[in-house]
C-alpha cells in the first residue's frame, strides 16, 4: 500500500515544477501528470503525484512553500476594495446568485465582480506496458481562441440579461464587471480574494440532497476552507430572498474572535427586526457553556438595543444530524459562524464544521474569517 501513487496537489505547470524540484531535493520521488506536452507553460490542472508513504512529509513541505508564496504575493497587494465577488459558471442559471450578490452589494455600497475560471481540456490514456500515465494534448492556439470567443459571447449575453433585470427592477442598479481567468476554479477564486480582498464572496451550492463522494473536490468547500474574506453560500433551490432574512443562528465555540465575527455579520444583515440565536454544539451539556452563551447574549443585547437575541445548546455526536431539524423548528433563515483558516493537512483529513454544514443543511451559510 505504501508504494501506491497518490495525488499530492493539483497546480499550474509552473507551481507543479517548483513543488517537484523541492520534493526531489528532499528525496521524495515525484512525478507530474496531465501535462500539456505541446505548451507546458499553458497547462492547468497539473497533478503532482508521490508515493503514499511520503505523504505526511510532503504535505508539510508544500504548506511551507505555499505560505512563502502567499507572503511574497502579499507585499504588492492593493488595499482592500469595496467589491462583492460572484464566482459563476457561465453554463448555469445565475439569477439566484445575482439576487443575493446585488442585494448585499447595495447594503455594503460595493460593486459586483463576476469571476469565471476556465481551462483548456486535455485527455489521458494509460499505457499497457507500465503504470505510468501518458498525456496527449487536444489544445492548440485555435481551440484556445474558440474557448475564449465562446466565453466572451456568454459574457455579452449575461451582461444583456443582467441589464434587463436591472431595468425591470428585479435587481438594484449596481456597477458590475466580468473577469475571465484560466485556471482551476478554487485556485482562481482564492487568488482573487488574496489580491483584492472583496467585502464578500457569494456562491451557490446544491444543498444536502446533492452530496457526492468527491467531498474535497467541491469548489465551494475549498473556498470556504481557504478564503481570507467572508463567504456566503446559498443553496440553489432555496425560496428565501435575501431581504427576507430575519432569523439568524450563529454557531460559537466561545472564542474571542467570535465576537468580532458576530459584529461583522450584524453589519451585513442589520435591520430592525433581526433576531440572532447564539448556538453552541457540544457532546454533552455543561453549565459553563450556558454561562458563556448568556454572557454573549447580554453583550450584544446591550450594544444593539433593537436586536432580538437568544441562545441554545445542541447536543451532537459530530454528525450534525440534529442541526437541520433544529433550523427548521426555529425557522432559521441563515447560519453564520467564524472559521479559522486551516492547514492543508487538516483540510484533507478532517473537514471543518463549515464544510459539513455546506453538505448537510438547506440553509444559506455565512462564514466569517477573523
Amino acid at each position: 500500500m505504501e508504494n501506491k501513487w497518490v495525488t499530492l496537489a493539483i497546480r499550474t505547470y509552473q507551481r507543479a515544477q517548483m513543488i517537484k524540484a523541492v520534493l526531489d531535493q528532499n528525496e521524495i520521488e515525484t512525478v507530474i501528470h496531465n501535462l500539456n506536452l505541446e505548451n507546458p507553460e499553458m497547462a492547468v490542472g497539473v497533478r503532482v503525484r508521490i508515493k503514499e508513504k511520503d505523504l505526511p512529509k510532503a504535505l508539510t513541505i508544500v504548506e511551507e512553500m505555499e505560505k512563502a508564496w502567499e507572503e511574497e504575493a502579499a507585499k504588492d497587494l492593493p488595499p482592500k476594495g469595496r467589491k462583492v465577488l460572484l464566482p459563476i459558471d457561465l453554463t448555469d442559471q445565475v439569477h439566484h446568485t445575482c439576487t443575493y450578490g446585488f442585494h448585499f452589494a447595495e447594503k455594503l455600497n460595493s460593486e459586483i465582480v463576476f469571476l469565471y475560471a476556465y481551462y483548456t481540456p486535455t485527455f489521458t490514456i494509460s499505457s499497457s506496458i507500465n503504470t505510468e500515465i501518458n498525456t496527449y494534448s487536444l489544445t492548440d492556439s485555435e481551440s484556445i481562441r474558440r474557448i475564449i470567443s465562446a466565453n466572451n459571447a456568454d459574457v455579452e449575453n449575461l451582461t444583456n440579461l443582467i441589464n434587463k433585470w436591472i431595468y425591470d427592477g428585479k435587481l438594484p442598479k449596481i456597477k458590475f464587471s466580468f473577469e475571465l481567468k484560466e485556471g482551476i476554479a478554487e485556485d482562481v477564486i482564492l487568488d482573487y480574494c488574496k489580491r483584492h480582498k472583496p467585502s464578500l464572496v457569494v456562491m451557490n451550492t446544491h444543498g444536502r440532497n446533492h452530496i457526492t463522494d468527491d467531498l474535497f473536490g467541491s469548489v465551494t468547500a475549498e473556498v470556504l476552507e481557504g478564503s481570507n474574506v467572508p463567504v456566503l453560500t446559498v443553496p440553489f433551490k432555496t425560496p428565501l430572498l435575501p431581504s427576507e432574512i430575519k432569523h439568524v443562528a450563529f454557531l460559537t465555540n466561545f472564542e474571542q474572535k467570535d465576537l468580532i465575527a458576530i459584529d461583522e455579520a450584524i453589519r451585513f444583515l442589520e435591520k430592525d427586526n433581526l433576531r440572532i440565536i447564539f448556538i453552541h454544539i457540544a457532546g454533552k451539556k455543561e453549565v459553563w457553556d450556558e454561562v458563556m452563551l448568556t454572557g454573549i447574549k447580554e453583550y450584544f443585547a446591550n450594544h444593539y438595543p433593537t436586536l432580538k437575541t437568544d441562545y441554545a445548546i445542541i447536543k451532537s455526536t459530530g454528525s450534525l444530524d440534529d442541526i437541520q431539524p433544529y433550523l427548521e423548528k426555529e425557522k432559521i433563515d441563515l447560519v453564520a459562524m467564524n472559521m479559522k483558516r486551516r492547514r492543508l493537512f487538516a483540510r484533507l483529513f478532517k473537514p471543518s464544521v463549515a464544510t459539513k454544514l455546506l453538505f448537510n443543511v438547506d440553509t444559506p451559510l455565512l462564514v466569517m474569517h477573523m
